[in-house]
């Protein structure tokens, strides 16, 4: 590539943060690289990582809110995804990071060597999304929507439901509706305390459900719809969920 490397530093700590920059000043000796910017918090990186003047991001895992691993899965989305370094102080996620084939893991106290050799690695790999999706351990914080070339945040408590539509996931909050490119069934693993499963096709939030109505009216015998909190919509209930009415209407 031509240029100097541009590298996205991300850490909650500030010490952490400055240690980074002196390492990358050792490293230019010998790799051209550029400080493109640095990030306390998850959402600052997605930020500065939609710029699309980021190539690398040094990422810390261990972070209040929206850890390094969600993050890295939020980066995937972008249309020019950057390349992921993962630096912690905790080996526990190194041994399935490299087993997931991710770009590097570094663990800190990190040498300049070690970080040569990750960015040298980084101009030519970017994590797989699936890796870092088995590598996430807890509920992401956030969905994740490309809209016109950038990342859109949506979080998982806004969420009213989903609906599985051809490759398409239509998420849906009381504002509006986004469109994701994931699995129904793989959500359904990752947030099964957070949603219930109404139909074959439908996932909907178990706080937002107020209760359930028949098709027809009280006095009909159609089958029963979800009634949730902030829409006028309806989701239908299957036949094989019926049971959800009497269980969920306690």
């Amino acid at each position: 590539m031509s240029g100097p490397l541009r590298v996205l530093i991300v850490d909650d700590e500030a010490p952490a943060r400055s240690r980074m920059r002196d390492l990358l000043a050792d490293v230019s000796a010998v790799l051209p690289v550029e400080i493109a910017g640095e990030a306390a918090n998850g959402r600052e990186a997605l930020r500065l990582a939609q710029s699309g003047e980021i190539d690398v991001v040094l990422l810390d895992v261990r972070m209040p809110g929206m850890d390094g691993i969600e993050v890295a899965q939020h980066l995937q989305k972008l249309e020019l995804p950057p390349a992921v370094i993962f630096a912690t102080a905790y080996d526990a996620y190194a041994i399935r990071a490299f087993d997931l084939h991710a770009v590097d893991y570094l663990l800190k106290p990190i040498r300049a060597a070690r970080l040569q050799e990750a960015l040298s690695r980084a101009v030519h790999n970017i994590a797989p999304a699936a890796a870092l999706r088995d590598l996430q351990q807890a509920p992401r914080a956030c969905l994740s929507a490309a809209e016109r070339g950038k990342v859109h945040l949506i979080p998982v408590e806004e969420v009213l439901y989903l609906r599985a539509e051809l490759k398409y996931v239509t998420v849906r909050t009381a504002a509006r509706e986004h469109l994701i490119e994931e699995s129904l069934t793989r959500l359904e693993e990752e947030f099964g305390e957070i949603f219930v499963r109404v139909h074959r096709n439908c996932l909907v939030a178990r706080a937002a459900i107020r209760g359930f109505e028949r098709e027809g009216g009280e006095s009909g015998e159609g089958p029963w719809r979800v009634v949730l909190a902030d829409l006028e919509e309806r989701i239908p209930v299957s036949r094989r969920q019926q049971h959800l009415v009497r269980e969920l209407a306690r």
